[in-house]
């Protein structure tokens, strides 16, 4: 997850705080209001020094806080843990909380509409939607983590599916259909196929290479980096076409697409 200026999700507040650059930084006032769903966390910092099973008590009362506090492994990674809280809960109890004021009980979602969907990447898009398109830069990771392990499954099918969306207006969709089938991506496992042979990916790719948003473009820059690690020839070829355009927004693309290139 990378932190980002990007807040939203229904929360009114006077003066917008500066949010907590380490977990030791979080005040025990500020995580009361986080697990009470009383405020957004700001940074990834904020949202690692959630307790899990004291969100689910203040946030989803018909949950069980002690099941959560169960299944959450505190020795795993924040998107393992997310989707192990997630799983402890029924459907119901997150399902529909597409608009709860916390960001990670709209995380939960995203994992709980994973769980439903499974394997039907059409209809788990379609769910995820709202939760890709969200205010909040945490919820937007969350909704591709969630989708990726079905993404990772079916990749050219994925693909498919998604070209589609780098056409929407929204800039979080368009993104969403990048960072989900980046070859390597953070804090998720890899797609072995595109990682050896990058090409289908150009059907996402293309439409975005020139893309207004430096938000998206960053994202297609990061997917070819990922490309570059296993398949720089390609990579190479790619940008190059690229380049003959002369737009400008894609020339910092491609200089950040290719960081990792030696030579």
């Amino acid at each position: 997850m990378v932190e980002g200026d990007r807040s939203g999700g229904g929360i009114v507040t006077a003066v917008r705080r500066k949010g907590a650059g380490k977990v030791a930084d979080v005040t025990p006032e500020l995580l009361a209001r986080l697990h009470g769903g009383l405020e957004e966390t700001l940074t990834l910092s904020e949202c690692l020094a959630v307790d899990f099973a004291e969100m689910a008590r203040g946030c989803l009362p018909t949950a069980s806080a002690e099941a959560v506090a169960a299944a959450v492994d505190p020795s795993a990674g924040i998107t393992r843990r997310m989707a192990q809280a997630a799983g402890a809960l029924s459907v119901e109890s997150v399902e529909g909380l597409a608009s709860h004021p916390s960001d990670t009980v709209r995380g939960w979602m995203a994992f709980a509409l994973a769980d439903r969907w499974g394997s039907d990447l059409e209809a788990l898009f379609s769910a995820l939607r709202p939760l890709a398109a969200d205010a909040h830069f945490g919820v937007r990771e969350w909704a591709w983590l969630a989708a990726r392990p079905a993404i990772v499954a079916k990749p050219m099918e994925a693909l498919v599916l998604l070209t589609p969306w780098t056409g929407e207006d929204d800039e979080n969709l368009r993104r969403f259909a990048s960072e989900a089938t980046r070859p390597r991506g953070v804090w998720c496992s890899h797609i072995a196929g595109l990682k050896a042979d990058p090409d289908p990916g150009r059907v996402l790719l293309e439409p975005l290479k020139a893309d207004p948003s430096k938000y998206v473009r960053d994202s297609v820059a990061n997917w070819l980096n990922d490309a570059a690690k296993t398949r720089p020839d390609w990579v190479l070829w790619l940008t190059d076409r690229w380049l003959e355009g002369g737009q400008k927004e894609t020339a910092a693309l491609v200089k950040r697409a290719r960081r990792s290139i030696k030579g």
